[in-house]
C-alpha cells in the first residue's frame, strides 16, 4: 500500500510548495516523510525542492530529488519540448516504486490537474499512476469556489480521492463554507500569505493551525489503514 499525499493546486504559483513544507513540519513526528517534486520547470529561476528542504529543515532522507528538471518557467510539455526531452509517466512511476516500500510521500505536482506534460497526457494522468490521496491547495479569494469545485470534479471523475483542501490567503469564511458544502470535503488549513516565511515561522504555524482535527493522519500515517 502506498502512503502519503499528492499535493495539487487549482492554479500555478498558488502556494503548494509552502504547504508541502508545512505538511512535513506537521507530520514528521508521526512517521518518516519524503518530499518529491517529479517535474520542475523553470529550474534556472526556482527550485521548489530546495525551498522545501530549507523551509522544512529536511534531512537527506526527507528529500527525493529525482525526475525531470527543465529550464523555462512554462507548462511542462512546452519546457520539455524546448529542452528536447519527453516527460514519460512510466519513468516517474518507476522512480517511485524504487523507494515505495520505505517511503511515505509528500508529492508536489506542477501547476494544476489539467496541465499537459506531453503531447497526449496531463498532470492528472501522472496522479492516476501514483494513486495517492490528494490534498488540493486553493486560493481563499473570489473565484476559488468555481476553481476548486472543478478540480474536485476532475479528480473524482478519474477515480482519485481528494481528501482535503488547504486554502491560501486572507480568511474567507463564506468561501470556506461553500467549498466544504458543495465539494463535500473538509478544509484543513487556512494559510496566510506570510510577510516573511522562515523555518521557525512555518513550523510554529503548522503545529498550531494545520489539520487540527487530524484529517490527514490516516493517509500519511506509517500504519496500514
Amino acid at each position: 500500500m502506498r502512503h502519503g499525499l499528492f499535493v495539487t493546486g487549482t492554479d500555478t504559483n498558488i502556494g503548494k510548495t509552502v504547504v508541502c513544507a508545512a505538511l512535513i513540519h506537521r507530520y514528521r513526528s508521526n512517521t518518516p516523510l519524503c518530499y518529491w517534486k517529479p517535474i520542475q520547470t523553470g529550474i534556472e529561476f526556482e527550485n521548489d525542492t530546495e525551498t522545501v528542504r530549507e523551509l522544512a529543515e529536511c534531512s537527506k532522507s526527507e528529500i527525493f530529488d529525482k525526475g525531470f528538471r527543465l529550464p523555462h518557467p512554462l507548462s511542462p510539455h512546452l519546457s520539455a519540448q524546448l529542452a528536447g526531452k519527453k516527460i514519460k509517466i512510466s519513468t516517474l512511476v518507476n522512480l517511485m516504486v524504487l523507494r515505495y516500500n520505505a517511503t511515505h510521500w509528500v508529492i508536489e505536482g506542477a501547476g494544476g490537474v489539467m496541465v499537459p506534460i506531453n503531447e497526449k497526457q496531463l498532470m492528472i494522468d501522472l496522479m492516476v499512476g501514483f494513486d495517492l490521496p490528494v490534498l488540493v491547495v486553493a486560493r481563499s479569494c473570489l473565484g476559488t469556489i468555481n476553481h476548486t469545485l472543478l478540480t474536485l470534479a476532475v479528480l473524482r471523475d478519474r477515480g482519485l480521492k481528494p481528501v482535503a483542501i488547504a486554502m491560501i490567503g486572507e480568511k474567507n469564511s463564506d468561501n470556506r463554507a461553500s467549498i466544504e458544502l458543495y465539494g463535500k470535503i473538509p478544509v484543513v488549513a487556512e494559510m496566510p500569505h506570510f510577510t516573511t516565511v522562515t523555518p521557525v515561522v512555518l513550523k510554529q504555524w503548522s503545529q498550531s493551525n494545520f489539520d487540527l482535527d487530524n484529517v490527514l493522519s490516516s493517509y500519511i500515517s506509517k500504519d496500514d489503514k
